[in-house]
């Protein structure tokens, strides 16, 4: 019967870092290996503290009775760490570049930043529309529709019409 198994969670110090076979915890992260349930082999989860799912699900080599995974150890935990985190980088670098648009239009008094910010709400999205100066002064702020299009043309013309809210 093996202890750290049996008895996962209990009497534990929840300050010290777990650091066992199939399971590894420190620095905000957990890697727990597991049975991969399309095939014969191992996968490893990597959870970042506090996140329900995992951030990086991928294969894991087998031991070598080829029957068992091998154990995680601190090199393979740092590799995975930085691997998961790449990950949740880009992730969140593409939600950016969805919900972020931004455009630069020229006017008689200098150029304006034009930014669009999508707030994803379940139950009613909507996004912000506001003007810049060049000085980082902003000049408007509207709320539009969640669909807006924010184009060069869509920005002079919402200049155009004194920072009024466009329709659409």
């Amino acid at each position: 019967m093996n202890d750290s198994i049996e008895h996962e969670g209990e009497d534990r110090d929840d300050s010290a870092p777990v650091q066992e076979a199939r399971l590894w915890q420190a620095n905000g992260w957990t890697a727990r290996v597991i049975k991969n349930e399309d095939d014969e082999g191992w996968a490893v989860a990597m959870y970042k503290d506090g996140e329900p799912e995992p951030a990086l699900v991928g294969p894991w080599t087998m031991g070598r009775d080829k029957k068992n995974p091998k154990p995680l150890d601190v090199n393979a935990f740092n590799t995975l760490v930085k691997t998961a985190s790449e990950v949740i980088r880009r992730h969140e670098q593409h939600l950016h570049a969805i919900l972020h648009k931004e455009t630069t239009v020229a006017t008689e008094d200098g150029e304006l930043t034009v930014t669009l910010d999508i707030v994803p709400d379940d139950d009613d999205p909507y996004a912000i529309l506001a003007a810049t100066d060049m000085m980082g002064e902003q000049l408007a702020k509207v709320r539009v529709p969640a669909g807006f299009k924010l184009t060069a043309a869509s920005a002079e013309a919402w200049i155009a019409n004194g920072f009024r809210a466009p329709r659409g």
